[in-house]
């Protein structure tokens, strides 16, 4: 069975490519923002936030794409069967986290992240973006190394046009 991680900072088309993959291959599609956040952005409490990650990593079929916490990543890269790691430069993920954040606040974003309709403010979102370029990048590419090395198929998308043309040739 198939188990797809997609994974990359915030803004870099996870989520529409997930939902696009996991149509295409019929699996179901799992947002960690979902099990990560509650409304008014509040963390979930850890134990719920373990429980769900294990739920949805023990499946035998899934599309599942988002950070969540750093230590439950190794064990979704050691379950998935592929990964695709979007790895834009960070100006590119501030660029396209702001075109979401302007339809967000608009109230035209079609699928907000976690489900939240409230837009985090920009100031968050952006020290998040920076973060997770700094902090977390660095072990997902580590990580998606050793997948590959492993055997794992692996695709990497570094940019808005390589993004496009893997989702255009689903």
């Amino acid at each position: 069975m198939s188990r797809i991680l997609i994974i990359g900072n915030a803004g870099g088309g996870k989520s529409v490519l997930a939902r696009k993959l996991a149509a295409k291959r019929g699996l179901p599609c799992h947002e960690i923002d979902r099990i990560m956040w509650r409304p008014g952005w509040a963390l979930a409490p850890r134990e719920e936030y373990e429980a769900a990650h294990a739920a949805l990593i023990a499946g035998e079929a899934w599309v599942i794409e988002g950070l969540g916490w750093d230590e439950t990543l190794p064990e979704r890269f050691r379950r998935a069967t592929e990964i695709i790691l979007i790895d834009m430069p960070i100006w590119m993920h501030f660029w396209l986290a702001a075109e979401r954040q302007f339809l967000w606040l608009q109230g035209k974003l079609d699928n907000p992240v976690a489900g939240i309709a409230e837009a985090p403010t920009t100031e968050a979102m952006f020290e998040t973006l920076w973060e997770t370029d700094r902090q977390s990048m660095p072990a997902i590419r580590r990580l998606t190394d050793e997948a590959e090395r492993a055997g794992k198929k692996v695709m990497r998308i570094s940019s808005v046009a390589e993004l496009n043309a893997f989702s255009e040739a689903l």
